[in-house]
């Protein structure tokens, strides 16, 4: 994978592990209207994540900025710079009534194998050795270059306690209890929900792979340039998912699943017949491969 493709890999993931429920379901919904209207609005539900972004690591700043007030003595500065969070979370949740984790900080992190399928099962069994031989560490550092992904890892205001707790902080600064309010506002702090979105760089692969091969399947008339290259786009693909099975990504049964619709294209595609829908199957397995490899939330 070239340098340009992953950093605009880096630039989608964070854009899709960041939205909230209802804005993934407006870009859902704009799915097959006019490309302007769409372009249209995917900006507004940018424009909205960035602001939800903002509204709730400024909420948290200001959660900061009160915990260090109090440790002053300065309460009057705390109080109002809990106050300002306060406002901060009820703008959130006045934009998205429904969300329960707003979005606050995030990192990306790739790690991406170099070589092919026979380098990684040279690695699996050198991860295998290590373990049989009692070397549990040198396995688990092996273990972290088994890979070829991109990880969104986002940390959120959980709302459904966050802006109780800051309420209860103000009302113990209120009470002269400032030490409990600081215990308060800390534990907040060190609740906030840690969400991960894993994408294996293969699958992206295949499915940029198969996305070409359907383009051309679709195509009447082919000409025996446009085969030759239909062929080595399937091939491409499975070569792609060949590679995420030999790195564990999800179970043996969801890649024999695979194998055999590329087989199912294959044969639809023989002898130059063209149509549509030959790949609706293999996507939407894909897409259910994708949701169920996530980890859970932490």
């Amino acid at each position: 994978m070239s340098l340009s493709r992953k950093a605009m890999l880096t630039c989608i993931l964070a854009l899709s592990a960041l939205l909230p429920v209802a804005a993934i379901a407006e870009a859902k919904a704009t799915a097959k209207v006019n490309p302007q209207v769409q372009a249209q609005a995917q900006d507004q539900t940018e424009e909205k994540r960035k602001t939800l972004l903002a509204d709730a690591t400024s909420a948290i700043q200001e959660t900061q900025s009160a915990l260090k007030s109090l440790d002053n003595g300065k309460n009057k500065e705390a109080l109002a710079a809990l106050e300002r969070a306060t406002g901060k979370l009820e703008i959130i949740l006045a934009r998205e009534p429904s969300l329960t984790l707003a979005p606050a900080a995030m990192n990306v992190v790739t790690v991406d194998l170099q070589g092919g399928i026979d380098v990684v099962k040279a690695l699996r069994k050198e991860i295998v050795d290590a373990i049989d031989a009692g070397r549990l560490q040198d396995a688990r550092r092996l273990m972290g270059t088994l890979a070829s992904e991109t990880v969104v890892n986002v940390n959120n205001i959980p709302l459904a306690t966050y802006p109780a707790a800051i309420k209860q902080a103000v009302k113990l600064i209120d009470q002269k209890k400032v030490e409990d309010a600081k215990v308060v506002l800390q534990t907040a702090l060190n609740t906030q929900v840690v969400t991960q979105t894993v994408v294996p760089l293969p699958i992206v692969n295949a499915e940029n792979a198969l996305k070409e091969a359907e383009g051309l399947a679709e195509k009447k008339d082919r000409k025996p340039e446009d085969n030759t290259r239909l062929k080595a786009s399937l091939a491409d693909a499975r070569a792609q998912l060949e590679r995420a099975e030999a790195l564990g990504y999800g179970k043996k049964s969801d890649f024999v699943a695979f194998y055999q619709q590329l087989r199912e294209i294959d044969q639809k595609t023989a002898d130059n017949k063209s149509g549509t829908g030959f790949f609706a199957k293999i996507e939407a397995s894909i897409a259910e491969f994708m949701k169920s490899i996530q980890p859970h939330k932490s």
